[in-house]
């Protein structure tokens, strides 16, 4: 492994450190709870921090971060690329998924992952919202900014990306989307600096709009049937992370932390 390389991976690593940090600071200040914390180490290389927040606004919160590496199954080494002579890789990310007491705030969903293998070394990631029950402003708000942040590093990308999330977070068998989307980007590897600045603004935004959106919206009113439909929204969720999510998969394809993979499942949902 050349030091560039090596410098690229502690440079991501710092960052998904910094950005946890914040994104902890942040919920736990307009939350008044505090964070339950666990460290994981991992059998095959590498670990983690796990996050959990059960609070009066936020119903279940995970910041999660690891760096693991190793060497990927004969399954997996397929679907990576520069995997061909050598089965070795270095992952490092963070993921957030916020489920929201209130169902009139929309569960917010957000990860950002660096990795390396022996011939190639990317970026993939993105965010989007999952209302139960939707709301123009907040749509609006959501996706105004994400084109605003990705347009200050290229034009293309918040169509592009945007277009991929849309894609990719849809339920296959119900024939309907998990949500009202974001932005959604895999195997980013354009120029390394470049690349990470992008990273870091997409992970500025997404804690920035989820505090002022939660901010805005924690004191709305609700009602019973507000709530059957955040638990039956929420199912469709459970569904989705289970069968089609790629960081869920991926973690238990390379052995992670079960209870870190899972972290995205809502504390209740409802399938009737």
């Amino acid at each position: 492994m050349s030091d560039q390389i090596k410098t690229h991976q502690i440079n991501s690593e710092k960052w998904f450190l910094e950005l946890r940090n914040q994104m902890v600071g942040a919920i736990e200040k307009v939350d008044g709870s505090k964070f339950e914390e666990n460290k994981w180490q991992r059998p095959g290389g590498g670990g983690g921090l796990m996050s959990i927040l059960k609070g009066d606004i936020f119903e279940k919160v995970g910041v999660n971060i690891s760096t693991v590496h190793g060497k990927f199954s004969e399954e997996l080494r397929k679907s990576m690329p520069g995997t061909e002579k050598d089965s070795s890789f270095w992952a490092s990310g963070i993921s957030v998924v916020a489920h929201m007491k209130n169902p009139r705030i929309a569960a917010a969903h957000f990860n950002t992952r660096y990795i390396t293998t022996s011939g190639n070394q990317w970026f993939g990631g993105g965010c989007d919202l999952t209302p139960a029950i939707p709301e123009e402003e907040e749509t609006n708000n959501f996706h105004e900014g994400l084109k605003r942040t990705c347009d200050q590093h290229n034009l293309d990308f918040y169509k592009k990306f945007k277009k991929e999330c849309d894609e990719y977070f849809y339920l296959k068998h119900r024939k309907e989307p998990r949500g009202i989307g974001g932005i959604f980007f895999d195997y980013m590897n354009n120029n390394f600096e470049k690349d990470l600045s992008f990273i870091r603004d997409i992970g500025q935004y997404f804690i920035n709009f989820l505090i002022s959106n939660v901010t805005r919206k924690k004191d709305l009113d609700y009602d019973e049937n507000d709530l059957n439909l955040l638990l039956k929204k929420r199912s469709r969720y459970v569904e989705f992370n289970l069968l089609y999510d790629r960081g869920t998969l991926f973690g238990l394809k390379t052995n992670g932390n079960i209870d870190a993979i899972l972290m995205s499942m809502p504390p209740n949902a409802n399938w009737d």
